[in-house]
């Protein structure tokens, strides 16, 4: 019997999954859902583009898993679909004696994540990167870059051409699980099927609870703002260059990304924002607002990383703070260098307790399916998150695909 599936989220995850599905389930009927007039419209299309290898998470984590998948089936699908990408690999540059002490972690991290790192000396970064200063620095080959807007488009494309339907402006305003349908009111008109994929990021906690579960958490947006570099600076590096994180906190630092357009951009940093979709400080939600002072695992997360808060909104403020942070490896950039770039907001879930939640959160109800956190490198890893979220689906539903199923890149 056909089933009836609403995805909500029309970013990558969202596409992917319904994508997905199709692929795996061809008589089912797939309707997506994005609030906004365009798809990928906020963390999938605000991001670095950067296709990540997996260095920075806990070997045996989803995160660690997805990643290294994720990164191969980019790949593959931009190849499949002449969609531009670059394996231009990643260096992550060590300034000072305590980077270096952290280089050595993260080289075992890789190793341990099955990656085939490359240890650099400072004479050898020079050479490699004459633009970039540092005491050493690990080389990350399959590291690389795509344009994760232009593959959620081709996405959806794929999923008309199997008969799914991709629906934008349809903003979720209601959902009710019975006991054997699902329905979801919406600014698009009211949706019923069997069950419903909800990956609404920014808004990941809302629409949980209003399909039931006991959300012990609540997402906390987090503002990363970006520049660009002038045209004359478009060939300053040749591989995407990372700072050494801090491993106390979840963000990897203000690093320079070449993009697939041809340029080279500066960050992100991370800074609260004052609304869930907060792209600059004129943006204030009092619900958000409201909801997040009511939360007492913000406070507590705030309170343990408040020299980090102060810091943050100081190189949100002042330019030349930002530039200092890029200066660190990149020492001849100047301020004039620094031009407007569009920032992104990251949607991070934070537990009760001020935890950060750092791997993916996937929750269930009878009826429902739901990705509460997606942190970077959601982008990247889309392709086996959908897969994942596929065969939840197959679980919750009892459904089995055919043996002969077509392979997810074609």
């Amino acid at each position: 019997m056909d089933k009836k599936i609403i995805v909500i989220g029309g970013g990558i995850v969202g596409l992917s999954t319904a994508m997905q599905i199709l692929v795996r389930f061809p008589n089912a009927q797939v309707t997506v859902l994005e609030k906004e007039g365009s798809l990928a419209s906020h963390q999938t299309g605000h991001n670095s583009g950067v296709i990540h290898a997996g260095v920075y998470y806990a070997p045996g984590s989803l995160k660690a898993r997805f990643c290294k998948e994720g990164s191969k089936a980019t790949y593959a699908f931009c190849k499949t679909h002449n969609l531009p990408t670059e394996q231009c690999g990643k260096l992550i540059v060590a300034s000072n004696d305590i980077d270096l002490q952290r280089l050595d972690a993260l080289y075992d991290r890789c190793l341990k994540n099955d990656l085939l790192p490359e240890r650099l000396d400072e004479r050898e970064l020079l050479e490699r990167e004459p633009n970039i200063h540092g005491k050493g620095a690990i080389f990350v080959a399959a590291s690389g870059i795509a344009g994760y807007p232009a593959i959620a488009r081709k996405m959806a494309e794929l999923i008309t051409a199997k008969g799914g339907r991709v629906l934008n402006s349809a903003g979720v305003t209601d959902v009710r699980e019975e006991s054997n349908s699902i329905s979801v009111d919406s600014t698009h008109g009211k949706f019923s099927g069997d069950y419903a994929i909800f990956c609404a990021g920014l808004h990941a906690d809302r629409l949980a609870r209003k399909c039931g579960l006991d959300v012990d958490f609540r997402i906390v947006p987090f503002r990363g703002e970006y520049y660009r570099l002038p045209s004359r600076l478009d060939n300053i590096v040749k591989h995407l260059i990372y700072p050494v994180p801090d491993p106390a906190l979840p963000f990897l630092g203000v690093h320079l990304t070449r993009m697939i357009g041809g340029y080279v951009t500066v960050g992100p940093n991370a800074v609260l924002a004052l609304a869930r979709e907060g792209y600059d400080w004129s943006r204030v939600s009092v619900r958000d607002l409201a909801e997040m002072a009511t939360f007492e695992g913000f406070w507590r997360v705030i309170g343990r990383n408040l020299g980090s808060a102060f810091k943050e909104f100081g190189n949100s403020l002042f330019r030349q703070r930002y530039l200092d942070e890029c200066r660190k490896y990149c020492p001849s950039l100047h301020l004039e260098d620094l031009e407007p770039y569009p920032a992104g907001v990251r949607a991070q879930a934070v537990l009760k307790d001020g935890t950060l939640v750092h791997d993916f959160l996937i929750r269930r109800t009878a009826r429902t399916l739901h990705v509460c956190n997606a942190p970077s490198p959601a982008a990247t890893a889309a392709l086996p998150i959908g897969s994942y979220l596929t065969d939840q689906f197959s679980d919750m539903s009892g459904l089995s695909a055919p043996e002969d199923r077509e392979s997810i890149i074609q």
